[in-house]
């Protein structure tokens, strides 16, 4: 089921995470929400709105570090955990020709930082430090951990 919540309402992935698992009625199951962000150098990288802010993007993320910080709600109705990740990406330097063609595939259409780590953007990268499932938007070890803590893992 696809949350109802709006966004643009919160102002952090943790809070976003949060909005999203607490719009929706799991009817006594747990309902997760995440939401991830792309930061470089303390400023909000988002959805490029075109090509051009998408290229603009990768430009600035060309031969850097940044980090990709995802927010977990995990919840139901009688508790809510509430936890965030963080991955640290470092991409190698990029030509104009190799970010033209990466604009050109359309992968960066709605992903934040206007790269998808998991397609042709993870010839951009070249090391990923922490959790790479973070980077694609689920903080996989974060979830197993919470999963584990709650006892909601089979054999638990």
């Amino acid at each position: 089921m696809a949350p109802s919540f709006d966004e643009h309402t919160a102002d952090d992935p943790l809070g976003r995470a949060a909005g999203k698992a607490r719009s929706v009625d799991g009817d006594g199951r747990p309902v997760l929400g995440v939401d991830t962000e792309v930061v470089l150098d303390g400023e909000l990288l988002g959805k490029p709105a075109g090509a051009g802010e998408a290229a603009a993007m990768l430009g600035r993320l060309a031969g850097r570090a940044h980090e990709v910080v995802s927010g977990l709600c995990l919840r139901t109705p009688e508790w809510e955990e509430l936890h965030t990740s963080s991955t640290l990406v470092t991409f190698r330097a990029l030509s104009e020709d190799a970010i033209a063609a990466y604009v050109d595939s359309g992968e960066w259409e709605g992903r934040a930082g206007a790269y998808a780590i998991q397609g042709l953007g993870a010839g951009l990268v070249e090391r990923v430090d922490g959790d790479y499932l973070n980077v694609v938007g689920l903080p996989g070890a974060l979830l197993l951990t919470v999963l584990e803590h709650r006892r909601l893992l089979d054999g638990e």
